[in-house]
């Protein structure tokens, strides 16, 4: 084979995640008391917006969490096989050539030359200060023979007319299916959900088209493409929300439905733990914990082979630390609600008729508390998100070499002290990270609509 699999730890809880997922919907499917809720859900034209939305950026985070090491060619006499170094993406493989082609420096978007003046020595020996061509857009534009107008002008229709194309074909896929199962075409909701699946691929059509040839959001300090540093970064934001949500939710549901459900003691102990947990600064112990972890990965440098296993190590280790320090709010609320259910008539009449505990707990406690995990797990992937942000801005999150909205915004804000001011890199990471919170916080609160059960009711 020209390549071999890797499997790095985030992508394996990634995709374990997913099918965990995929299995609790389809069981969710066959209840009544699940499925009920969700058509509420999916019959709201704003939240159908957001989970497309949604749905697009895990796809992308899913393309790029399948990884691969290309082999090396083989040298005269050489029997071994050898591998690159360089881990790449499926996602990478996809868009190339973007984010392979780097600059010198800042170039602005869809800019032909350099955004600052370099010192050059002309053939009369005269030094000047100009500026100077970028090397990939100028390739581009001599080897196709056309202006910079036309050739945008000529991309631009060319991604028009693939996106639509391609949107037609799943359309065409998704009347047959609805046809087949009897679902309304033309309800408000489907509606929706087509014109935001037209804008999605006509989107990402276009841009890569545009950004096949030109960097379309200019390229940072090292000349390194902005879009593809912005597209790389969606992984990072999904694995810290859904990892930290995967570590948080055994500690918060066991130990909040035994506090509420035992008393006594067992709430003793464990209201000491969570207390005393909450009591920590969380910054100050994610910079010890990542500190540890940088002198562990110094000292056992046999462990991680390569920057792509060292930089995962340093991911993960974040989502755990997150995870460790964000699971008490959601165990107060949990034991909250199981001190309620407890003192219930059929919960009495099960402890009566000689029902097990763990029974009780898994069979009549766990099913009525779900919608407060599910509302939960919903409205704190945001904050997750934008934590990841802040603390990479302040330099105790993940890995520099690691593609993340907070890596860029940390790196901006010494661009705008620049004159001119260099503004593009915060912009895209502001836009890429505002557009999945905002699209990630307006699902949550259809979730809460349709599973609290005080608002169902009113």
């Amino acid at each position: 084979m020209h390549y071999k699999w890797v499997i790095l730890p985030t992508d394996f809880l990634l995709f374990l995640l997913l099918g965990i997922f995929g299995i609790f919907f389809l069981w969710a499917r066959t209840q009544s008391h699940w499925r009920i809720p969700w058509q509420q859900i999916i019959n709201r034209p704003l939240a159908v917006v957001a989970m497309t939305i949604c749905a697009s950026y895990l796809t992308v985070a899913l393309l790029d969490s399948i990884h691969l090491q290309f082999r090396l060619p083989n040298q005269p006499g050489q029997t071994q096989i050898h591998y690159s170094p360089r881990i790449v993406s499926v996602l990478d493989e996809l868009i190339k050539p973007i984010g392979a082609n780097d600059e010198k420096t800042y170039a602005a978007p869809f800019a032909s030359r350099l955004f600052t003046k370099e010192t050059i020595e002309t053939s009369s020996g005269k030094v000047e200060q100009v500026y100077l061509p970028l090397n990939y857009p100028n390739k581009i534009l001599q080897a196709s023979g056309r202006s910079k107008t036309r050739d945008i002008t000529i991309r631009i229709i060319s991604g028009l007319s693939r996106g639509v194309g391609i949107w037609l074909l799943l359309l065409t896929i998704l009347v047959i299916y609805c046809r087949v199962n009897e679902y309304n075409l033309l309800h408000k909701s489907m509606i929706a959900f087509y014109l935001t699946l037209l804008i999605i691929i006509v989107s990402i059509s276009v841009a890569l088209s545009l950004g096949k040839a030109y960097h379309i959001i200019g390229t940072d300090k090292v000349g390194g493409d902005i879009f593809y540093a912005a597209i790389k970064s969606i992984r990072t934001g999904l694995i810290i929300g859904l990892v930290t949500s995967f570590v948080m939710l055994p500690f918060a549901i066991l130990l909040g439905i035994m506090a509420g459900f035992f008393g006594g003691f067992v709430d003793d102990v464990i209201q000491y733990i969570y207390t005393t947990l909450s009591s920590i600064p969380g910054v100050l112990l994610i910079a010890a914990s990542i500190l540890s972890l940088q002198i562990y990965i110094a000292n056992h440098p046999q462990l991680f082979t390569n920057i792509a296993s060292r930089a995962d190590a340093r991911l993960l280790a974040l989502c755990i630390i997150l995870g460790i320090t964000s699971w008490t709010s959601l165990c107060r609320l949990l034991r909250a609600e199981t001190l309620k259910l407890r003192e219930m008539e059929y919960i009495q009449a099960a402890k009566v008729l000689g029902v097990s505990r763990r029974k009780i707990l898994f069979r009549h406690i766990l099913p009525n508390v779900l919608h407060i995990i599910i509302i939960t797990v919903a409205l704190d992937f945001s904050g997750l998100v934008l934590a990841e942000a802040v603390l990479s801005y302040v330099g105790v999150g993940v890995d520099p070499t690691t593609y993340s909205w907070g890596n860029m915004i940390n790196s901006a804000r010494l661009e705008l002290a620049r004159d001119p001011v260099v503004w593009w890199p915060l912009l895209s990471a502001f836009f890429f990270m505002f557009l999945l919170v905002l699209s990630a916080n307006i699902f949550a609160d259809a979730l809460r609509d349709a599973f609290d059960p005080r608002l169902r009711q009113r």
